[in-house]
């Protein structure tokens, strides 16, 4: 796997920590700028936001510069919107520092996902999605855990200094390890760009990417409120948990990524069954220590996950260009706020369990946007998966990504 991917999982990571961030500081930070705890909640919600509606935005803007240009560009705009973060004076300019940082953070995401399928063969190229999403993997597992003892440390502010410290390590690795190369092929204008959007079934894949994650994040939103009082574990325990979920997010993030490129739609079929099937026995066994912590880990193993597979069908579907990739990216952060937001609600009108059945409800819609490429494969029998390493999908009138131009082969 060359160097440069890893370097882009460095940039993920710097996104990630800085987007978890808020979650860990909210009486800290409700303090500091004189607000409310929920008033502090509505900066994830904003970022979140800013994300799925000003990534794709802020893509387009950068369609005529190649992807390493691009992302120079990126990183000093991320690095003013944590500064600007630890300088607010108040909730306003949170908010503001909050729109930049999101918006920044999806349209890198997309950059970031083509540039690794660019540098990288075809047949490899679900494997180094998977390292470049492993960055967001450690955000969860690490990132938020050492921002948030930062932040009670050495005070909320430091955490985001501290981000920003890491921000520039990240864009100097990038200038040192990742290498030039040309716009992917294909890309251009606005309008050559929106052609892949014509096609409807790439619109059904993004659908299932949102029920993918939204099934997940409707669980994973309330596990600590879940765990605490349905289960009975203690506050102090949930912690040790959340790291345990977080190691298997990053074990079945490693496996997918394996699996992504030869057995696309099979690893998408399996995946959403067991989540499925792991958010209803949550649901129904939560009351027993072990089983809960069986469902939780096997949630972690096949939720988020999926998210290599996922990219390598969106890629087959439409292509392998940052605006799909950024768009795609929009599309799973709008699963992260359906599922949170559906979660909230069925919690407070249904009690603790509910966001695990609506979890459940949402992988099995998942599986329902599979079933034309499902049938589309039975009646079109070709080698596992949805295609040959690099080559045009069995499932689709669509070619594969964009062959590398001469050279770009590491």
């Amino acid at each position: 796997m060359p160097r440069a991917v890893h370097v882009l999982a460095f940039g993920i990571f710097a996104m990630v920590t800085s987007e978890f961030v808020v979650a860990g500081l909210m009486p800290q930070m409700a303090e500091g700028l004189g607000v409310t705890v929920p008033q502090i909640g509505y900066l994830i919600t904003v970022f979140a936001l800013s994300m799925a509606l000003g990534g794709p935005l802020l893509s387009i803007a950068l369609l005529r510069l190649p992807p390493k240009t691009a992302l120079m560009v990126l990183f000093p705009l991320f690095l003013a919107g944590n500064v600007l973060a630890a300088t607010a004076s108040g909730y306003p300019a949170m908010v503001v520092a909050r729109i930049i940082t999101g918006v920044v953070s999806q349209a890198f995401f997309g950059v970031a996902i083509s540039l690794g399928s660019q540098l990288t063969r075809p047949e490899i190229r679900g494997r180094a999605v998977a390292v470049i999403l492993n960055g967001l993997m450690l955000g969860t597992l690490l990132g938020l855990p050492l921002a948030t003892l930062t932040g009670e440390r050495y005070g909320w502010r430091a955490a985001f200094w501290a981000i920003s410290a890491l921000t520039v390590a990240a864009a100097l690795c990038t200038a040192l390890g990742v290498r030039r190369t040309g716009r992917p092929e294909g890309s251009g204008t606005f309008r050559s760009e929106l052609t892949a959007f014509r096609a409807p079934r790439l619109w059904l894949t993004l659908l299932t990417s949102t029920m993918v994650i939204g099934a997940t994040f409707s669980a994973f939103s309330y596990l600590n409120p879940i765990l605490t009082r349905v289960t009975g574990f203690s506050s102090g325990t949930v912690p040790l948990l959340l790291l345990a979920y977080g190691a298997a997010t990053v074990i079945g993030n490693t496996v997918v990524g394996r699996l992504a490129d030869r057995h696309t739609l099979p690893v998408l079929l399996l995946g959403l069954t067991l989540n499925a099937v792991f958010l209803a026995g949550f649901a129904l066994l939560a009351r027993f220590e072990a089983w809960a912590v069986l469902c939780m880990l096997g949630i972690g193993l096949v939720g988020v996950t999926m998210n290599p597979a996922l990219v390598t069908r969106v890629q087959r579907t439409g292509n392998a260009r940052p605006l799909v990739n950024t768009v795609h990216s929009s599309f799973i952060t709008l699963g992260v706020v359906l599922g949170s937001a559906l979660g909230g609600l069925g919690l407070d009108r249904f009690g603790l369990r509910a966001p695990l059945w609506l979890g459940a409800g949402l992988a099995v819609t998942g599986l329902l946007t599979l079933v034309p490429d499902l049938l589309r494969r039975t009646e079109k029998p070709g080698r596992p998966g949805e295609a040959g390493p690099g080559g045009p999908s069995a499932n689709s009138e669509h070619p594969a990504p964009a062959p590398l131009h001469a050279g770009q082969t590491p």
